[in-house]
């Protein structure tokens, strides 16, 4: 059974940091690509980042660019995605998914269980 199952998340304080992680199982990462994505209450989703285990690409958006960083475990079978300097508008439920090798494709088909996220002081 293809899975991805999300830990991490939580309660910060603007500054702080945070790992999400998402295990895939029942496939092995190479030859995807892993999105994170992210929505707040009222917003449209919003992609974060990517990873793509196909060519080694990693993207990411302009407003997590210099604070954010995605990479992938193949021993673990797992991506983690590290937060540092973390915004209030940082807040949101963030989502790991799968995707069918390349980043900017937008094309993604199995999704994690999502984990929420709060910069708070």
């Amino acid at each position: 059974q293809v899975q991805l199952v999300q830990s991490g998340g939580g309660l910060v304080q603007p500054g702080g940091s945070l790992r999400l992680s998402c295990a895939a199982s029942g496939f092995t990462l190479g030859g995807y690509n892993i999105g994170w994505f992210r929505q707040a209450p009222g917003k449209e989703r919003e992609e974060v980042s990517c990873i793509s285990f196909r060519d080694g690409t990693t993207t990411y958006a302009d407003s997590v660019k210099g604070r954010f960083t995605v990479s992938g475990d193949n021993a673990e079978n797992t991506v983690y995605l590290q937060m540092n300097a973390l915004k209030p508008e940082d807040t949101a439920v963030y989502y790991c998914a799968r995707g069918w090798g390349y980043c900017g494709e937008d094309d993604y088909g199995k999704w994690g269980q999502g984990t929420q996220v709060t910069v708070s002081s």
